[in-house]
């Protein structure tokens, strides 16, 4: 080459570098440089060629010419949707990667992955294909056999695995057509379209209640028993606290001591104290189990919690973090006898403000077990037992909370469904677990001692030479702040109900989304508008690194309080403790491990708890095909609608072809479907009646169909 067609080549192709992503033709290309350099036409052309060739640019259209960015890998957990696509939650966690449905290639939901970054966006968003998948976040998957002649297919019953598992006749192991089995993962070849498996365990006959909640323990890998030597472990345990340990605490057994819990609960993490100081301040002391006390590092009863991460809470029973004898007993905090605590004790005066905290071990004896209901009735009627004290702590809790909300605290009431089951474990009615005044009082001062003591752990104590300084961390709960992506989509749905939320002035965004929470209250759209803020919202997880908390608008957080069911939890008791002996119990490197191990326990533990209630809703309305319900539109995708019926909860798909008055249009932007010819709008909020079309157990899938408002609503039956 010339040096002038060497200056053309690197212009050529800085031109499409720097218009990237555009495609330009040779015309467009010769036209933009001949003011700069004298070029033909069909130089550029052979240039073109040339880079084509080289794969330095790629041919986007025919005659058109991209830039080819080098090739990008990134590395995540993926996470499918029911859909078939995919999300790569990336390591450092700033922004998910959108994978299409054919470039998933043989990850599995939840899958560590390799994924190539692709030379396309999806509505602004990366997208990226899987090259490699690094470490299978399970290898055992739960589903129903269907047996052909000499061999059979598992058709997994989780939403988000989308390939059924081919099982060889000698595999099948003693499996009937239609039970509900586990199935192993053995191989998956490049050649292969499916994967190859084996059966495992037989379950049971689908639709048992034992049957399918078995099912979703082990599709979650949730232990159904402690081992062995755990509980021998534990039962080693003496009941009986020595008088050397309780005069080393500071002692609380004299000082009005209560907790306040749900009417069902077995394990009681926190109590409340509550006494006038000397100094004319409220001495207000948060009581939290000490559990650390009794397991300790490297046992097997800390390793087994290490690996549980967390109490899973499944519709029809709780799956312990720790052993029986320490949950329900030694370290439940029960009325009436003395139990060991780790505190957190503040000095407070009449506007809520602390003047003074105190953290150390104790030992209580809590007066009274109260539950919520109890509570509520004595806020209500300020009237009953402890009435006083209890009154004067909501009092307190709403100051903090107001002041909470004015520092940037986003205030979520977002209900929760409840079921009330037979002998047999079939849903007879649904309930609805809504927060109230009881509720919020005891958050409140949990708060008030989460962010205290992450406060306190959060400097590197001076009794610590520059080298151990560098290794000292702390564990935080850690929410970052949403993407602007999506804080613009929740802005854009809330405006179509007459909502404003401000993105454009982020010290306004958090208030304004507390405003439009206020305002919604009661409406036929509140609880799909909080849903939808709550999705729009980061994850919160567990890290070394403190990034604050975006959801609570408090600097420093963590958890302190519920170490009963929360590993994190005993970890910061363990850092506490050594920081109040001057000691240091663990490392950075260390101490992240234990925090990605329980965000990801957590994760797993949220999906098993929203799959048991979603089968549960799903029974629970299999008695009621063809019966008509008010309900409201949550969902409006490019296959169909969803809607959540008022009166229950249960949420349901309405499918494109299902409707059938007209043909209709999908609106993305606008979140609805507009009909072609009689212009009959579906949107997100519409309050719509529905039909139950089929209730399927199988697939944890609830079938509407949408009826006109003369049909006869059903008759609810009176219990």
């Amino acid at each position: 080459m010339s040096k002038k067609t060497d200056s053309v080549y690197d212009k050529v192709l800085k031109l499409l570098k720097d218009v990237y992503p555009r495609s330009l033709n040779y015309k467009q290309i010769t036209k933009k440089l001949i003011s700069s350099i004298p070029v033909e036409k069909e130089e550029v052309k052979d240039i073109l060629f040339n880079l084509h060739q080289k794969g330095l640019i790629s041919e986007h259209k025919i005659g058109k010419y991209r830039y080819k960015m080098p090739d990008k890998f990134v590395t995540g957990i993926i996470e499918f949707t029911s859909r078939g696509d995919a999300y790569l939650l990336t390591e450092d966690g700033h922004e998910d990667i959108y994978i299409h449905p054919d470039d998933t290639g043989k990850a599995f939901h939840g899958d560590f992955v390799k994924v190539k970054l692709l030379d396309k966006k999806r509505r602004k968003q990366l997208t990226g294909k899987v090259v490699e998948v690094l470490k299978r976040a399970k290898t055992q998957f739960v589903g129903n056999i269907q047996i052909k002649d000499d061999y059979a297919f598992v058709v997994p019953d989780f939403n988000k695995m989308h390939k059924d598992f081919f099982i060889r006749e000698k595999h099948i192991n003693g499996a009937k057509n239609g039970d509900k089995v586990v199935v192993e993962l053995i191989e998956w070849k490049d050649e292969d379209k499916n994967p190859i498996g084996k059966v495992v365990k037989v379950l049971g006959r689908p639709g048992k209640h034992e049957t399918e909640i078995h099912a979703i323990m082990f599709e979650f890998g949730l232990p159904s028993e402690f081992p062995e030597e755990v509980e021998e472990e534990a039962n080693a345990i003496p009941e009986t606290i020595p008088e050397e340990e309780i005069r080393n605490r500071r002692d609380f057994r004299d000082v009005l001591t209560f907790t306040i819990d749900p009417i069902d609960a077995k394990d009681f993490d926190d109590a409340l104290s509550i006494q006038k100081h000397h100094s004319g301040l409220w001495e207000i002391a948060v009581h939290i189990a000490d559990v650390s006390h009794y397991v300790k590092p490297n046992t097997e009863l800390d390793k087994e919690a290490l690996l549980r991460g967390t109490s899973v809470y499944l519709v029809d029973r709780t799956i312990p973090m720790l052993p029986e004898k320490l949950s329900n007993n030694i370290c439940s905090l029960r009325p009436n006898e003395d139990r060991l605590c780790f505190s957190a004790v503040f000095l407070m005066d009449d506007n809520a403000r602390v003047h003074h905290q105190w953290f150390g071990k104790t030992i209580i004896h809590s007066n009274r077990r109260f539950t919520y209901e109890e509570v509520q009735k004595i806020l209500e009627s300020k009237k009953g037992e402890y009435a006083d004290e209890l009154l004067l702590l909501d009092k307190l809790a709403k100051k903090m909370r107001t002041e909470r909300m004015r520092n940037g605290s986003i205030i979520f009431d977002k209900i929760e469904v409840k079921f009330h089951l037979d002998e047999s474990g079939i849903p007879t009615s649904v309930y609805f677990k809504i927060q109230q005044d009881a509720h919020r009082l005891i958050e409140d001062f949990m708060l008030l001692a989460n962010k205290s003591v992450a406060k306190f752990l959060s400097e590197p104590p001076d009794y610590l030479d520059s080298k151990r300084k560098k290794k000292y961390a702390s564990v935080y709960r850690v929410h970052d702040a949403p993407s602007e992506e999506k804080l613009e989509e929740f802005a854009r749905i809330c405006a179509q109900f007459g909502y404003k939320v401000d993105i454009k002035n982020p010290d306004k965004t958090v208030q304004s989304i507390n405003k439009v929470l206020q305002e919604v209250k009661g409406k036929k759209e509140s609880n799909m508008l909080e849903m939808l803020a709550i999705r729009s919202m980061a994850k919160a997880i567990y890290s070394t690194d403190n990034i604050g908390h975006y959801g609570l608008g408090f600097d420093y957080y963590t958890h302190f309080t519920s170490p009963i069911r929360r590993y994190p939890d005993i970890l910061v008791h363990r850092l506490l403790e050594a920081r109040l002996n001057e000691k240091m119990y663990s490392n950075k490197e260390e101490l992240e491990f234990f925090c990605k191990q329980s965000s990801e326990r957590e994760r797993v533990a949220t999906d098993a708890e929203r799959a048991s209630v979603k089968y549960k809703q799903v029974e629970y309305m299999m008695d009621k095909i063809d019966q008509i319900f008010p309900a409201v539109i949550t969902g409006v995708t490019e296959w169909g609608i969803y809607a959540e019926i008022t009166e229950n909860l249960c949420e349901g798909m309405i499918r494109l072809k299902d409707l059938q008055d007209d043909f209709y249009i999908y609106d993305p932007d606008n979140f609805r479907y507009i009909g072609k010819h009689y212009r009959k709008i579906y949107a997100l909020g519409d309050q719509i009646l529905v039909k139950v079309k089929s209730a399927d157990l199988f697939k944890k899938q609830l079938d509407l169909e949408i009826v006109s408002p003369h049909q006869k609503l059903h008759k609810k039956k009176k219990h």
